[in-house]
């Protein structure tokens, strides 16, 4: 598929939790990870999801947020996901972070150059990929 998005997750869905409005969907990955979406019910309607379909998780690098040291605090944030730092690409004001989680899928994150300094991100670093549920699209073939 061609999208904008830099981040696909080819997955299979592992549960579909139904509520009053919106819908939680758990992919799983080939890696063992697991990312969470929450969509509305029309959603899983229109794209037939159920337990066992086959999907790709769409998540856009500005969405993703680093994160070197929870100092204590936990996030509400559903997809947290743990790797290393693989590419610090510097831009003229962002930069682009490279993370592979342990499972072998990548991560793609749009952070400042600032951001990049503050963490002291560089190669080889481990770092979480921070995203919220309602920052995923699914995509199915159609």
């Amino acid at each position: 598929m061609k999208t904008s998005a830099r981040n696909q997750f080819p997955g299979t869905i592992k549960a579909v939790h139904i509520g009053a409005v919106n819908a939680e969907i758990e992919i799983g990955l080939s890696g063992g990870e697991t990312i969470i979406s929450s969509i509305t019910k029309d959603s899983v309607e229109n794209l037939g999801l159920a337990e066992g379909k086959k999907v790709i998780a769409l998540v856009k690098a500005p969405q993703i947020i680093l994160v070197t040291d929870f100092g204590g605090y936990k996030l509400s944030a559903r997809n947290q996901l743990p790797g290393e730092v693989t590419l610090v690409k510097p831009g003229a004001v962002n930069a682009e972070v490279d993370i592979q989680l342990k499972g072998g899928d990548l991560v793609a994150a749009t952070v400042t150059n600032d951001s990049v300094e503050n963490l002291g991100l560089k190669k080889g670093q481990a770092v979480t990929a921070v995203f919220k549920a309602g920052a995923v699209i699914l995509a199915v073939a159609g």
